[in-house]
């Protein structure tokens, strides 16, 4: 198949890359490079420096490719930044993704394969997790623009028969992840263990999260190019693990010995998040296959590297 990879020289997406291109698919990344890097790019899949805010650029990217399917990865990923800035946020994730649909709509695009986030849409989770079913309650600009989008996709589906299926995330790590700024607090954790820094610790560390790996992820997307039209899907583990918990695991891994630094709690941070996949299950065939212990393993082993 003829694949387009928006953000595919980021974390995720370049994953998904390598993916697609070991499975034989023509591939073809837009990335602007804000976030993700070249060293990520795989090269046997075709480039495109672009942002996808620049309408012209997208459109002539997708006259010359013509890709029937896209995955739609890129996008301004601090949830921060979103909340200091929500028109900024907005002209990226909302208004970059409307290019991406309507260069789609102009071009025969048969799919979209949306990278949305289980881990803002729910907001606060209590204490059985959420299925897709359950009402989205975003608590960010971010939030609010990953919702909005998987509401123009219906709209597309409906208007111009472009089919869909939303992968809502949860918090996922692994390989590649950036350590530096807002988002990833594994690779964040790991690049500082391993170099025998101080690390973080927002709050009483007793906030928990819903770690799914990379691999795991990756694996959702591809069963994505032919299962789940026009459906929403949570990908997580639906188990939790407090950033208390993961400095520990991870501290045993490395060696790490120094305790880490409580600093106040962030306003507005989420205290509980995870996500019930039983619907990847019986739509995609899906499960997570990484334990947290083996993807802390690899995720560190990478680091190490030079």
């Amino acid at each position: 198949m003829k694949i387009l990879v928006t953000g595919g020289a980021g974390f995720i997406g370049s994953n998904i890359v390598d993916e697609l291109v070991n499975r034989g698919h023509s591939v073809a990344i837009v990335d602007n490079l804000s976030s993700g890097k070249k060293k990520n790019i795989n090269p046997r899949a075709r480039f495109y420096k672009a942002d996808i805010t620049d309408a012209p650029a997208i459109d002539k990217i997708f006259k010359k490719e013509r890709p029937e399917i896209i995955e739609h990865l890129a996008a301004q990923i601090d949830v921060r930044k979103s909340v200091a800035d929500p028109g900024f946020d907005a002209k990226v994730n909302i208004l970059g993704t409307l290019n991406i649909l309507e260069s789609g709509r102009k071009y025969g695009v048969k799919k979209v394969i949306f990278s949305s986030s289980g881990g803002t849409i729910y907001g606060d989770c209590g204490k059985k997790p959420p299925n897709e079913s359950a009402r989205g309650n975003p608590l960010s600009p971010y939030g609010i623009g990953k919702y909005a989008i998987e509401f123009y996709l219906n709209f597309y589906a409906e208007l111009y028969g472009i089919k869909y299926t939303i992968l809502r995330y949860a918090n996922v790590y692994g390989p590649r992840q950036d350590p530096h700024g807002e988002a990833g607090v594994v690779a964040i954790f790991a690049q500082r263990m391993l170099g025998n820094d101080s690390i973080l610790i927002f709050g009483n560390g007793s906030q928990t999260r819903d770690y799914v790996f990379v691999k795991d992820v990756v694996d959702a997307n591809i069963r994505a190019l032919t299962r789940g039209d026009n459906e929403i899907i949570n990908i997580g583990t639906g188990k939790l693990t407090s950033v208390r918990d993961l400095a520990r695991m991870m501290s045993r891994s490395t060696g790490y010995k120094k305790a880490p630094v409580l600093k106040p709690a962030r306003p507005g941070e989420l205290l509980r998040s995870f996500l019930d996949s039983r619907k990847a299950e019986k739509v995609l065939g899906w499960k997570p296959a990484v334990a947290i212990e083996k993807g802390l393993s690899v995720t560190l082993d990478y680091f190490k590297k030079p």
